[in-house]
């Protein structure tokens, strides 16, 4: 056994990690994990007139290892993230923009210890600059519909300082979640008001699109629920699990009407 394999049984006995993708045992991110990061077909989603870009689907592996790295504190995964960051940037045309995070509000921070997008947005290799902040901090976003969201995140967003040769580049904005596209929009609102050139943003992974009857309810009626994933992996609303689930509640009641209508 060579002196590095030593070493790597010995700290891994005393700093067990695991694959944050799939829990395999002596690794951050095993091959099959890091590869479900790489952007195959780069998703393009517009909302309220901005272009963005997303690496992955919030589903499976992926999720977990975004969950491991904004909320469990492994920080180490901002590197694979922030190299499907790149790709993306590259693939869009945009390697000569200055990349800007959207900032974490000060509780966020205080609580992590870090802010997530920055720290991709700096693991990506390229150029960027924190442009933003958040003033005070938005309401929890689970439950809330597309227009709730919106209304949730108006005006938290300001421009901190816009350094000479920001004005001379454009900006692409980082996040790890897209879901409306709220946050996003808020933030280049924000940035355009100041004066900058906003070409889009890029997102390592996007949540499903809000179903036809989501989007047609009221904010009231939609609950946290719809959005959080009823089992890990599977995703949010949209799951297999639950089209089986709707499925059943449709049949369960038209058999039910039929039996109604022949007394």
């Amino acid at each position: 056994m060579t002196v590095r394999a030593t070493l790597a049984e010995a700290l891994s006995l005393a700093f067990p990690t695991w694959c944050a993708g799939c829990d395999a045992p002596d690794m951050t991110l095993c091959e099959q994990c890091r590869a479900a990061l790489e952007p195959v077909t780069p998703r393009h989603r517009a909302d309220g007139g901005l272009l963005i870009h997303s690496a992955v689907r919030f589903d499976g592996a992926p999720a977990r290892i975004v969950r491991a790295f904004k909320e469990d504190g492994r920080t180490a995964l901002a590197r694979p993230l922030g190299d499907a960051i790149a790709t993306l940037v590259e693939r869009a045309g945009w390697t000569d923009a200055l990349l800007v995070p959207v900032p974490s509000s000060r509780a966020a921070m205080r609580r992590r210890g870090y802010r997530p997008a920055e720290l991709l947005a700096r693991r990506t290799g390229m150029s960027m600059a924190s442009l933003l902040s958040a003033r005070g901090a938005a309401a929890d976003q689970r439950g809330l519909g597309r227009a709730a969201r919106a209304r949730n995140v108006a005006g938290i967003m300001s421009v901190v300082r816009v350094p000479t040769d920001a004005r001379q580049r454009n900006v692409v904005l980082v996040d790890d979640v897209v879901t409306t596209g709220a946050t996003l929009a808020e933030a280049a609102r924000a940035l355009r008001l100041a004066g900058v050139v906003v070409l889009g943003a890029v997102t390592v992974a996007s949540t499903e699109r809000w179903t036809e009857r989501d989007a047609d309810e009221p904010d009231s009626q939609v609950t946290a629920g719809s959005l959080v994933p009823r089992v890990e992996g599977q995703g949010v609303r949209g799951s297999a699990l639950d089209r089986a689930d709707r499925t059943k509640e449709v049949k369960d009641g038209n058999q039910h009407r039929r039996r109604g209508s022949e007394h």
